[in-house]
């Protein structure tokens, strides 16, 4: 789900995997951390990841801290 370059998840509206995310926000709900953003055609996307990952991602700046932290 996450690579060096930034968080990628699978499109369900195009059903391709590994599309990079812009402008990510991660939310903490029911205890899981949740990525939402959009792709580059304006489609919103989300992606589940651990703890470990989410902090990974907005400490390299790749994503921003939403609700629940």
């Amino acid at each position: 789900m996450a690579n060096s370059s930034g968080i990628t998840a699978y499109s369900v509206k195009t059903k391709t995997k590994n599309v990079p995310m812009i402008d990510p926000v991660i939310d903490v709900k029911s205890g899981r951390y949740i990525a939402s953003g959009k792709d580059s055609a304006g489609n919103k996307m989300s992606a589940i990841m651990s703890k470990a990952t989410a902090e990974q991602h907005v400490k390299a700046g790749n994503a921003k801290k939403g609700s629940g932290w």
